[in-house]
């Protein structure tokens, strides 16, 4: 992101980095097992077929231990006939008449699907409790925590007593930061103004170190403290993973007159220039998974009273840019962490061999999680930054149309010369569009790479891929006289420059802009 803080040096105000919404589940895991309801009832020496009974027992102790019969006698209980109505928007309701004291601020009941327990006969004597899709009562405990701040606790009330914790990491940081009086001004999940940036963001960095497993046990029991005496004979620990989250970047301008037209352009340039490849490597994916099928990639523009903002969208999970008042955003939203691989152990050996695995849920990968999300966040502002270009497109395309001196070699005659390039021609458009992938920017660019590049259809033939192999490394030479690329010492790898980076992106923007709009911005 560095790249872009230079380039708007003037216009920043600072920026911060770390979690927005985080979603938390807690399960008792080997209740979940094909046999782990018929453990639990044998354990208590309780027989199938009065599960029902058990279960409606084990319930009614929950729901009187939940905090239900109290809030009720305190007038903040609420039960929703609909699982559509906006329970956050009923609990800021609750909230405004206790004027921000801490605690918790009401508790709401509702009828919603989850995953349950039945008791089911196989039809030749015997039975069992299986697993399967129903509907329970949920109660949903919003609280203004003092740390944490505004968040809810939805308890599932028949087994398996599923929980679910909602946070703001971007409301914890206003406790911080009242908590260090330190000044600042909000607005909803954003800061507008912080009077010391760099102190805010090492308090968003702290968030890193909490010990999660601690923190939810804790809230876990607020609601549900009955657990784990209502289990009997087999006691069970929930385990805590992370369903949901958003990692923000936030790039605050002085002014929201500066922001407003570069976000124009941006915005353009995310839908005119940015293709799978690119999103692939904004996410650090390789672009040959989707040629194989296994990626669904979507990219969406939505208008809204507040602005607009565009959405890429890759197996489930999304990264996003939009703006609010003087606050530009970057959001990596984490769904499905199963199709992301990153380098770790066996989660059953921490010391074993460190290897490309599916990234887990658990809460104790958290910071590694931040790593890839604000990886990503950094890969999409730096594609951005190279729009944002003062110079005229004559300025910037008249050097590369010249004949240049190729790269110096040790040996050989004297100078020699190669060919301009002409951006708005197919084949130097193609090399140019190649070159802007930012995939580039994580681990540099090889003769195979742009071969693959430019070359979709692979060659069976080796005299024919002789012959690209050829073309490409005239072309590397041809970039190289340019300047739009930079040998990586004692390598076979190329950087794109962020000098380059910029007049390829701002040549392309052009090459693929409306002629009526460039027209009207000309007069």
């Amino acid at each position: 992101m560095q790249r872009f803080l230079q380039r708007f040096a003037l216009l920043v105000a600072g920026t911060l980095s770390g979690f927005d919404r985080l979603v938390f589940k807690g399960k008792l895991c080997p209740l979940y097992s094909p046999e782990g309801m018929n453990y639990l009832l044998s354990a208590n020496h309780v027989a199938h077929k009065e599960f029902k009974q058990y279960a409606k027992e084990v319930t009614a102790r929950v729901i009187a231990s939940s905090g239900e019969p109290q809030a009720k006698a305190k007038g903040c209980y609420r039960y929703l006939n609909s699982s559509n109505i906006d329970k956050e928007q009923v609990a800021r309701e609750f909230a405004a008449r206790r004027r921000g004291q801490p605690g918790l601020i009401c508790v709401l009941g509702c009828l919603e699907p989850c995953w349950t327990f039945d008791w089911v006969t196989d039809g030749k004597g015997g039975s069992t409790i299986r697993g399967e899709p129903g509907k329970c009562k949920q109660l949903y405990h919003y609280y203004q925590h003092p740390s944490f701040g505004w968040l809810y606790v939805r308890l599932q009330t028949w087994f398996p007593f599923e929980i679910q914790v909602g946070l703001n990491g971007r409301e914890w940081l206003a406790r911080q930061m009242d908590r260090d009086k330190l000044r600042y001004r909000r607005h909803e999940n954003k800061f507008l103004w912080v009077r010391d940036w760099q102190r805010a963001q090492r308090l968003l960095d702290e968030q890193l170190q909490t010990d999660w497993q601690r923190e939810l046990d804790a809230l876990q029991q607020e609601v549900h403290p009955l657990h784990p005496g209502h289990l009997g004979r087999m006691p069970v620990k929930y385990n805590w993973t992370a369903f949901q989250s958003e990692w923000a970047t936030d790039i605050a301008f002085r002014r929201q007159e500066e922001l407003e037209p570069w976000f124009e352009r941006w915005l353009r340039q995310a839908m005119l220039s940015y293709d799978h490849n690119d999103i692939l490597g904004f996410f650090g994916h390789a672009p040959s998974l989707y040629r194989k099928g296994r990626h669904r990639i979507e990219t969406s523009v939505l208008a809204n009273f507040e602005g607009r903002r565009v959405k890429h969208r890759l197996d489930g999970n999304s990264l996003k840019m939009y703006h609010e008042a003087n606050v530009l955003r970057a959001e990596t939203t984490l769904n499905n962490v199963e199709r992301i691989y990153v380098r770790r152990p066996p989660a059953d050996d921490p010391e074993g061999p460190v290897r490309r695995r599916p990234m887990r849920r658990s809460v104790e990968d958290l910071p590694q999680r931040a790593l890839l999300c604000q990886a990503a966040n950094e890969r999409y502002v730096e594609a951005l930054a190279a729009t944002a270009e003062t110079r005229t497109v004559r300025e910037l395309a008249e050097p590369l149309t010249r004949r240049v001196p190729e790269p110096r070699r040790d040996s050989g005659p004297g100078i020699r010369y190669v060919r301009g390039l002409n951006p708005l021609a197919e084949l130097d458009a193609a090399l140019l569009t190649a070159l802007s992938d930012p995939r580039w920017m994580v681990q540099g660019l090889r003769n195979r790479d742009l071969v693959a590049a430019l070359y979709p259809a692979a060659s069976e033939d080796p005299g024919e891929r002789r012959r690209r192999s050829a073309r490409v490394t005239r072309l590397l030479r041809l970039l190289r006289a340019h300047e739009l690329l930079d040998k990586i010492p004692e390598s076979h790898r190329y950087q794109v420059g962020a000098e380059a980076r910029a007049r390829i992106q701002t040549l392309l923007a052009c090459r693929n802009a409306n002629p009526d709009q460039l027209v009207a911005n000309a007069a």
